[in-house]
C-alpha cells in the first residue's frame, strides 16, 4: 500500500494502491485533488481496508471500474458500491461471468460474495472522467471475453492493465472464455502501441513499463 502525488496537466493526481484478498489483487484508487472525485479500480476484497483510504483523502468515488469479472477483482464490488454510491462499470461481454459468482466461488472454495447491479457497460475508447482527469478504456479480450485496461495519458502515461499484462508475464487464457489468440492480439494492437515510458500497474504483482515488457517479457519477445 502506498501513495503518490504527481503533478500533471490535469492537476495533481491522488494515487493509492492496495493488494486485497487471498489472491492479492491490486486495487487502485485514483483521485482528483482539486475536486475530490475518484475512480476505484478492481475492489476484489477487503472493503474495510479500502474505505479508510478514501476517507484519508476525503474522496468521493464517481465510478468503480472492474477490469474483468473474475471473483478476485469483483468480490467486494457490492460492498464498495453500497458504501460510496458510485456507478459500477464493466464490459458487457463479462456480465455472464459476473452473474456466475457462485460457480467461481466453488472453483476457489471461498464464500459467495454478494453481487450488485452493473450500472453501465464500457466499450473500447470510452472516456472516463473523474474531476480534472480523464482515462480511456482499451478493450483487451483474451484473459476473459470482456477484459479491459484503463489508459491515463497525462504525464508519461499510466496503464492499469488488469490481468492482461503483468511484469514479465501475461494473463492466463485457460479459464472460461479465455483465448490465447485474442490476448496476443490485444497485447500487440493495444498495449504495445503505447509509448515505452508508459507505467504499467497490473492486476497482480509489481509495476513495470511498456518498454520493459516489450524487451524483457518472454511472452512478448517473439510478438
Amino acid at each position: 500500500m502506498g501513495v503518490a502525488f504527481s503533478s500533471t496537466p490535469g492537476g495533481t493526481l491522488i494515487f493509492e494502491s492496495i493488494a486485497v484478498g487471498p489472491l492479492q489483487c491490486n486495487c487502485y484508487i485514483l483521485g482528483c485533488e482539486e475536486t475530490r472525485e475518484a475512480l476505484l479500480i478492481d475492489p476484489g476484497d477487503d472493503a474495510s481496508l479500502i474505505l479508510p483510504l478514501l476517507e484519508k483523502h476525503r474522496l468521493s468515488v464517481k465510478y468503480i471500474l472492474s477490469t474483468h469479472a473474475h471473483i478476485d477483482h469483483v468480490g467486494d464490488l457490492e460492498k464498495m458500491k453500497d458504501a460510496t454510491g458510485a456507478e459500477a462499470l464493466l464490459h458487457e461481454k463479462d456480465l455472464v461471468l459476473y452473474q456466475n459468482l457462485p460457480m467461481q466461488a466453488a472453483w476457489l472454495g471461498v464464500p459467495v460474495p454478494a453481487s450488485t447491479r452493473i450500472d453501465n457497460f464500457v466499450a473500447d475508447k470510452d472516456q472516463i472522467q473523474f474531476g480534472k482527469h480523464t482515462g480511456e478504456i482499451l478493450f483487451t479480450p483474451g484473459h476473459t471475453p470482456g477484459s479491459v485496461c484503463l489508459h491515463l495519458p497525462e504525464g508519461s502515461g499510466k496503464l492499469f492493465s488488469g490481468d492482461t499484462l503483468f511484469c514479465r508475464s501475461i494473463g492466463r487464457t485457460d479459464l472460461w472464455g479465455g483465448s490465447q489468440e485474442a490476448i496476443f492480439r490485444s497485447l500487440r494492437e493495444k498495449l504495445l502501441a503505447l509509448e515505452d515510458n508508459t507505467a504499467v500497474y497490473p492486476g497482480h504483482g509489481q509495476p513495470t513499463t511498456i518498454g520493459e515488457e516489450r524487451h524483457l517479457n518472454p511472452f512478448l519477445a517473439a510478438r
